[in-house]
């Protein structure tokens, strides 16, 4: 592995690039729950955003299984992720064992079948709000330390500033109409996903990967590039 403080290094100015006016938001935090993958020695690791009405949505997730835990997570109103947000403080890293069942009854049953042995939750807040989150899931007992949370959350917050671009924001609204952007190119890109994986007979992941290089290559927005493909313009 790189040496990890040049490693840190290139990640914050990678994230600090993108803070201008026409960013891809969705490549940004995609990028942030792969970095927070190797950061904390984690299975798999994904970030959850509010829409305009409050909503939440899946924006993020490194692996097609974790996006599924994650919606399930949503759905049956219980998790980490949703502690986390409703009171705007980590989730320190949990068991997944009986407590964690009482705490979570219908969560912890689902996520310690799909093989995680603990879960964890960091806030993205914007001022006194939390306005997503990032969800750890570990395979293993063993938690991350003190100075390597910290710095996961320091990526977290670093998301946060990239959100929100390089004005202080009067109004709360102007942040989740952003949002909104982001959950309704999320569903875009899932579907030509599916589209591109079915035509080249690859996996969604390989299909993604595909995506992303055509629109780095092009200086393209992924969600374009997904429009494209939806819209039988343009085939991978």
């Amino acid at each position: 592995m790189r040496d990890r403080e040049q490693w840190l290094a290139d990640t914050f100015v990678e994230v600090a690039t993108t803070i201008v006016d026409d960013f891809d938001l969705v490549e940004l935090l995609t990028m942030l729950v792969e970095r927070c993958v190797v950061l904390l020695d984690a299975a798999e690791v994904g970030l959850v955003l509010r829409d305009q009405q409050g909503r939440l949505g899946v924006l993020a997730s490194s692996t097609k299984r974790m996006r599924e835990v994650e919606l399930f997570e949503l759905q049956s109103a219980e998790g980490p992720c949703l502690d986390c947000l409703h009171t705007g403080l980590p989730v320190d890293v949990q068991l997944l064992d009986e407590t964690a069942r009482q705490r979570w009854p219908r969560f912890q049953p689902m996520a310690r079948d799909a093989g995680y042995r603990a879960v964890m939750a960091l806030p993205m807040r914007l001022r006194a709000t939390a306005i997503g989150a990032v969800n750890v899931f570990l395979d293993h007992d063993r938690p991350p330390s003190s100075e390597t949370t910290l710095l996961a959350q320091a990526l977290a917050g670093a998301a946060t500033i990239a959100i929100v671009q390089q004005r202080t924001l009067e109004e709360s609204t102007e942040v989740v109409t952003q949002l909104q952007y982001a959950l309704d190119a999320r569903v875009v890109i899932e579907q030509a996903k599916g589209m591109v994986a079915e035509q080249q007979d690859v996996d969604v992941a390989d299909a993604f990967e595909r995506m992303r290089t055509h629109a780095r290559d092009r200086n393209h927005k992924i969600r374009d590039v997904a429009q494209a493909i939806i819209e039988r313009r343009l085939e991978l």
